[in-house]
């Protein structure tokens, strides 16, 4: 293999961790792909899996010890799940059943793979495989939801003939597919190194009195999303977040506000220092005039509130742009593309994400999202449904290529 045809996962340490489903088969192959793209695997195998497939196969593929108990004798001065953790670039769990998931979800730690999971500080990816109706079962996809805002990285099930002799979601995706995900993985892991970028998320809150407040329905989930995606990829990241109910993203320095003037103030701070600005919060354009001391009382007849106007954040940045790559959103219920393409040319924008928010599937609240992406130079890149994880790598994605050209928002 020529430097020029080097695989990114030449020389990386790889964990895989193999679970007890089905497809636990088709980890050999995954073991034997990682090998053959240079990279070195130690496979930990949890007692399920080792009814579906032997230790020895493993370890005749990987040229190591198959770690399938907590209390196998060590051959070193270090615990063995923190020499793992510490050793590993990756730690790949395929196939992922629905109670691994669960478990590290809540951070249940009863066994080497879990345990690991635990201890890691580097990227972990997943790949779910299961029936049908426990891949959509609620409590499976918030835990995986839950990993995802984490960092973990989910690759999605594919659809098909699945074991239970049934048609639908849950198939584990070919072993060529994973390691191709693993090694864009490395590819693109420090394309954002040495580079300040700064996301916003959430909502705002503007209070009416002690108890009550004029808001959104934004979750958050996008920006985080989005911080996460530039953190993989070697970047100081910070993150202004509204009020959520998210777990603060690894490797992030994360701000809490609660208003749009807090959030204003916050960015408009760090924007000199900052080599790119997403905007991703649903930022309120108007506060109530004045905010009450006491909780306002019912009475009879209507009440009447005063609000101005929130500064607008977005169109800030782009009047006092200098080198900054500088991303908005535009969450829109009708005329998206019209609206979109405005916002575009009044902020000075270098590119914009439009998504039609009335959707039950994409916009607010949910972890899936739809999305146009409008640039400066006239292109139009148009994204399928996909969840917010998927869409932020290409949002990131996007902005790297442009920092890459020295911010030149025609040369993308």
């Amino acid at each position: 293999m020529t430097e020029m045809t080097k695989s990114a996962l030449s020389g990386k340490h790889v964990v895989l961790g193999v679970t007890g489903g089905i497809a636990a088969y088709k980890a050999v192959e995954i073991a034997s792909r990682l090998r053959k793209a240079g990279a070195e695997v130690r496979v930990i195998m949890t007692r399920a899996s080792q009814n579906f497939v032997t230790a020895l196969t493993f370890r005749e593929i990987s040229g190591h010890a198959v770690i399938t108990s907590m209390w196998t004798p060590v051959t070193e001065a270090k615990v063995e799940h923190i020499a793992l953790a510490d050793w590993a670039d990756l730690v790949l769990v395929a196939p992922a059943t629905a109670n691994l998931i669960a478990k590290t979800a809540v951070g249940i730690a009863d066994d080497m793979l879990t345990t690991t999971l635990l201890a890691v500080r580097v990227p972990v990816m997943i790949a779910p495989a299961m029936n049908t109706d426990m891949y959509e079962n609620p409590v499976t996809q918030a835990n995986i939801e839950t990993l995802r805002q984490r960092g973990v990285i989910v690759i999605e099930p594919a659809s098909g003939w699945l074991a239970c002799n049934r048609m639908g979601k849950g198939r584990l995706p070919e072993p060529s597919s994973i390691v191709a995900e693993a090694e864009k993985l490395f590819s693109c892991q420090q394309s954002l190194a040495g580079r300040k970028i700064l996301v916003t998320a959430g909502g705002t809150e503007e209070p009416l009195d002690p108890v009550r407040f004029l808001g959104n329905r934004s979750s958050g989930r996008m920006g985080y999303a989005i911080a996460a995606a530039a953190a993989r990829r070697g970047a100081d990241v910070t993150l202004v977040a509204g009020p959520v109910t998210l777990p603060d993203p690894v490797d992030v320095n994360v701000i809490h506000v609660r208003t749009a003037v807090e959030m204003h103030d916050a960015v408009l701070s760090r924007y000199d220092m900052s080599d790119a600005v997403i905007k991703a919060a649903a930022v309120a354009d108007y506060r109530p005039e004045a905010v009450a001391t006491d909780k306002i009382k019912k009475q009879d007849g209507d009440l009447v509130l005063r609000l101005v106007r929130n500064p607008d954040i977005l169109l800030e940045l782009g009047q006092k742009k200098t080198h900054q790559v500088l991303v908005g959103f535009a969450a829109e219920t009708r005329d998206v593309e019209a609206y979109a393409r405005t916002k575009l040319v009044k902020k000075n924008l270098d590119f914009i994400v439009a998504n039609d928010v009335s959707r039950s599937d994409a916009g607010f609240g949910v972890s899936t999202n739809q999305a146009v992406l409008f640039f400066a130079d006239g292109r139009r890149e148009a994204y399928p449904l996909q969840e917010k994880s998927a869409l932020a790598e290409v949002i990131v994605g996007h902005v790297s290529n442009l920092l890459k050209q020295g911010g030149d928002k025609h040369q993308f």
